[in-house]
């Protein structure tokens, strides 16, 4: 009992330098969204003194930098909901598909199914950089290239939702399957009316990291839309601080809070999805 209470200490300060090496950064560009423009100029542009200056409380601060960005400069409402409009869309799509293919591998049993959810698996972990230029041949020949089709049908398509609900729909008893079908319910009818709502937390944990992952996604707009007018907000953001650093750090804020809203609602489900997923 000595032993574990004298390590305790020694844990605490671990996740206390995890917890800071995550939070000291976003805390430092929510606090710089409120420096006047002149003065982010002063600390950090201007270069006469040979080194940046880090400050971090500003002198005077103001709200200018989010009323230029949510009033002056309406190009970023614009790009937060073509993102948001995409991500919802993969999102949806997505769930579905993985709906499907997650009940078809966990309660089906079918010639050749572990090499097709190891070649799952592969697909999975492959980065997005590797499938640009097939997906790019692929979307050309359909004529998609230059629209939204090109960013929300693959992203329907992604191997990550299969194989996490193919986790979480093995988790539910074979007994609960039986009994729907005794009662003269169809494969579809169990899946949407005992299988979602069984495990409900584990669809909600994958919908979230789906919108998380193409709310942040850069390579596929910027290789796939031509029109920068089209780019999601993702790719806005590394561009807008090159005129007004300011308005680049209210833009950075702003667009962490649909994620943070997210996590902040659905952090049970998430917890739950990913308990039954026994991905620990």
């Amino acid at each position: 009992m000595r032993k574990r209470i004298g390590k305790k200490p020694l844990y605490y300060l671990v996740l206390g330098a995890f917890a800071a090496s995550a939070l000291i950064p976003l805390a430092f560009v929510l606090v710089s969204s409120f420096f006047p423009p002149g003065e982010l100029a002063k600390y950090y542009v201007d270069t006469d003194k040979g080194a940046l200056s880090l400050v971090l409380i500003p002198k005077l601060a103001t709200l200018e930098n989010y009323l230029n960005t949510l009033i002056a400069t309406p190009s970023y409402l614009m790009k937060f909901w073509i993102s948001l409009a995409i991500s919802l869309a993969i999102m949806a799509g997505q769930v579905i598909l993985a709906c499907f293919g997650g009940y078809g591998f966990a309660k089906f049993n079918f010639r050749f199914k572990k090499v097709f959810f190891y070649l799952i698996i592969i697909l999975m972990m492959m980065p997005h950089q590797v499938s640009l230029v097939s997906n790019y041949i692929v979307l050309n020949k359909l004529g998609w290239i230059g629209t939204y089709y090109s960013l929300i049908v693959p992203g329907m398509f992604s191997m990550f939702g299969v194989f996490l609900l193919t986790q979480v729909f093995s988790s539910i008893p074979n007994d609960v399957i039986e009994a729907a079908r005794i009662d003269g319910a169809n494969h579809l009818t169990i899946l949407f009316r005992v299988v979602v709502p069984y495990r409900k937390s584990g669809i909600i944990a994958l919908a979230i990291l789906n919108f998380i992952d193409n709310w942040n996604m850069v390579e596929q707009p910027l290789v796939f839309l031509k029109d920068r007018t089209m780019h999601p907000l993702s790719v806005f953001l590394s561009r807008v601080n090159e005129a007004n650093l300011g308005l680049g750090f209210a833009c950075g804020v702003l667009a962490a809070l649909p994620v943070l809203f997210l996590f902040l609602f659905f952090k049970d489900d998430l917890a739950g999805g990913i308990e039954y997923s026994n991905l620990k």
